[in-house]
């Protein structure tokens, strides 16, 4: 062999040795979505014990499924609490999904063949394990129930079925109804309509008294509300679902709160003003015969608490926040055990905060301060005086984990940058922390209050080795100003071969809404693998947060106010011109892509900015705020009839003559949340107005577009499009 024939061979074995690793270093759209090697674990599923020393969880043996006790502080089996053997009731075996101990941890309620209804409700049959006897029962042979909820002294359970309110008596096994008015699409006793659920993130809707022998409940009348269908495809007639839907602007529910004495039967109103619309809370105080109630008008400016006297109903405002925009509702109300005071969070000084009042409203002392956010409040361990909550201090792109006195000593229990979400014990003796960064799946670990890390539950180590074969490309946060002097944040993935002498095509990610960062610095799940793998393809991923999201105060996020989409865009496309002033950015192939609020600003980036992008995927969009629900539009735009100007001026549809570039339109037929209608109309508009698009709809698919198959094609669908028109 001569050597230019050795020198060709040797060029051949290099040149397959490079396309192998290159190969081997690809990822593929059927790595994120058709393995599970890729998928993220945490470690959920656990309960707490009442002791706050021990957790529950649990576990799949050769017979069936276990619920064992377990230390917290060394992870040891303690005990197993509950064995398939114990789960035979009658000729069935329960095969439960969930799982609630009484109050004294005796008594076991499971839940099985759940059903789900929205988002977050759902129902289910329940069944009662005594621990000590080994009885097992099923609570009713009526049908199927929601919310089944122990009393306080263990001897009763609640539960909703068909729009009524019942109590279940433990010892004698009679079944109580505490309402009979319920009437499916017209009056729903101790559960809430959808939009209270999908806006309030709230669906129980009753509450035991302390000690046991009251329940408050929501009535809501939603006969005025007007019905939304839903058809549902796959049998020879087409399947119709109808469901009561306020939008923007429309009848409310009409709520009420009643409150029952289980001793007597009898059931009074509570006073709760007619100047307000909407009741986001109820709580009982301490006090057995003293329930608190917050309150809202139609703008949600304005959030009162009541407290009311359970026996009379009267009641009286203890605590007044007003707001020049909009007032979000949160679970952080806290009544301490000495039965004068509670804990209550507000953002009156610009930054949400924590509060002491007494009972009577007055403050008692302003916990945390400073130019960050509290976004998440765990408790307070009463015997040390001490508050665990979470916060933005070290960054708005990174939360940590924080305990502080009522001295004032502050403590950060997860010093390591990113994002730590926790999950306490009771009595706030150990959490668990759930930590990720960019680009690093989750570390589930086992906290001390005092900050020392005690034991790894989840590490995610085989997709951490899996994720090693690939070639990820580098990432970066950036900040810029806008031209009026904002400064924004964001962040970039570059890919793994970048040049920086080489020019190269960027895609947004945007979302842009209330209540959403996308700049953070955690685990961004399958997104971040299928940006990645853009990324590989030669693409360079953005995303950057617009005016109106969280983390930065009210003022950056409630100036949006009355005219929601006008500076989300103004800061989109700043930040698009910031990308196209690099060096390394073609300018001339610059592509959005989101979801949900993130498809409406897609939408109206395409259309009202029409020479700044060349592509866009809008997937499952609000294209008219007139067509989504009410208590999350107003809070933003107040109702149509008040603020028209604010609806339409930035309504994709008014610009839909102006769309250019290559737009694809994505929506699920069966989406309860943002309904397809919105996707309908503006194809109505493009086609009016002659403009050519991509239109998709999954049949039968709700607002995750998932199932089935559905998220492999849809991102192939989407991967393909980037792929041909960016």
């Amino acid at each position: 062999m001569n050597i230019s024939n050795l020198r060709n061979l040797c060029g051949i074995i290099l040149l397959s040795i490079s396309t192998v690793q290159a190969q081997q270093g690809a990822i593929q759209l059927e790595d994120i979505w058709g393995s599970p090697k890729l998928f993220a674990k945490t470690e959920g599923g656990f309960s707490s014990m009442k002791n706050g020393d021990f957790y529950t969880n649990t576990a799949i043996g050769s017979t069936g499924t276990y619920i064992v006790k377990y230390s917290f502080a060394t992870g040891k089996a303690i005990d197993t609490l509950v064995k398939p053997n114990q789960l035979i009731s009658g000729k069935d075996t329960v095969d439960f999904v969930n799982y609630t101990f009484s109050p004294d941890e005796n008594l076991v309620l499971l839940s099985a063949n759940t059903e789900a209804i929205y988002r977050h409700s759902s129902r289910s049959d329940y069944y009662v394990l005594n621990r000590t006897t080994g009885n097992i029962r099923k609570i009713s042979q009526n049908g199927k129930m929601m919310y089944c909820t122990f009393s306080p002294k263990n001897d009763k359970l609640a539960y909703v079925r068909d729009n009524n309110l019942y109590y279940f008596t433990l010892s004698d096994g009679k079944e109580t109804a505490i309402t009979n008015d319920g009437k499916k699409n017209e009056i729903i006793n101790g559960a809430t309509d959808w939009v209270y659920e999908e806006e309030f993130s709230m669906d129980v809707a009753f509450q035991w008294s302390p000690d046991g022998q009251k329940i408050a409940f929501y009535k809501f009348d939603e006969s005025k509300v007007k019905e939304f269908n839903l058809t549902y495809y796959g049998d020879l007639y087409p399947r119709e679902e109808k469901y009561k839907y306020p939008k923007a602007g429309e009848d409310n529910s009409k709520v009420d709160i009643y409150i029952t004495n289980l001793a007597s039967g009898k059931t009074i109103k509570a006073e709760t003003g007619s100047e307000r619309e909407y009741i986001p809370r109820i709580q009982w105080t301490k006090d057995a015969n003293t329930l608190s109630i917050q309150r809202s008008n139609r703008h949600q400016n304005v959030l009162e608490l009541l407290l009311c006297n359970a026996t009379n109903g009267s009641s009286k405002v203890v605590l007044k926040e007003e707001n020049k925009s909009f007032i979000e509702i949160t679970d952080d109300l806290t009544f301490l055990s000495n039965g004068k005071q509670f804990i209550w969070t507000s953002a009156r000084d610009g930054y949400n905060h924590i509060y002491l009042y007494n009972l009577d409203g007055t403050q008692v002392k302003q916990i945390t301060s400073g130019k960050f956010e509290i976004t998440h409040y765990y408790g307070f361990d009463e015997g040390s005086g001490t508050f665990y909550y979470q916060s933005t201090e070290m960054s708005p792109t990174e939360k940590n984990i924080y305990s502080i006195t009522l001295t004032g000593k502050k403590t950060n229990l997860t010093p390591s940058r990113g994002v730590h979400n926790a999950e306490f014990s009771e009595g706030c003796k150990y959490f668990v922390d759930t930590y990720s960064s960019f680009g690093n799946p989750f570390t589930c670990t086992v906290v001390s209050n005092k900050g020392k890390t005690l034991r790894t539950l989840e590490d995610n180590r085989d997709m951490r080795a899996e994720m090693q074969k690939f070639r990820f490309g580098k990432y970066r946060f950036f900040s810029f100003k806008t031209s009026d002097q904002t400064e924004l944040l964001g962040w970039m993935i570059l890919p793994p071969d970048f040049d920086s002498t080489k020019t190269y095509p960027v895609l947004f990610n945007v979302y842009g809404g209330p209540g959403v960062q996308t700049v953070t610095n955690d685990w961004d799940g399958p997104n971040y693998l299928w940006h990645q793998l853009l990324a590989q393809r030669g693409y360079i991923i953005v995303s950057v947060d617009n005016r109106g999201t969280p983390g930065r105060g009210i003022d950056f996020a409630n100036c949006i106010y009355k005219d929601m989409g006008k500076l989300e865009v103004e800061d989109q496309v700043s930040a698009a011109n910031y990308l196209k002033s690099l060096p390394y950015v073609n300018k001339d192939r610059v592509g959005v892509w989101g979801w949900s609020f993130g498809g409406y600003m897609t939408s109206l980036l395409m259309t009202k900015v029409n020479t700044v992008y060349k592509t866009g995927i809008a997937v499952a969009p609000v294209i008219n705020w007139r067509y989504y629900d009410n208590i999350y539009t107003e809070r933003y735009l107040q109702t149509p009839q008040e603020n028209a100007d604010g609806y339409d001026k930035n309504s994709p549809i008014t610009y839909a003559k102006q769309l250019k570039g290559n737009f694809m339109l994505i929506h699920g037929s069966a989406d309860d949340n943002v309904h397809m209608q919105n996707s309908m109309d503006f194809v109505n508009a493009l086609v009016k107005n002659n403009k050519q698009f991509d239109y998709f709809i999954y049949p039968n698919r709700n607002h995750g577009i998932s199932g089935g198959g559905a998220r492999l094609h849809l991102y192939t669908k989407m991967t393909n499009f980037i792929l041909n028109n960016l």
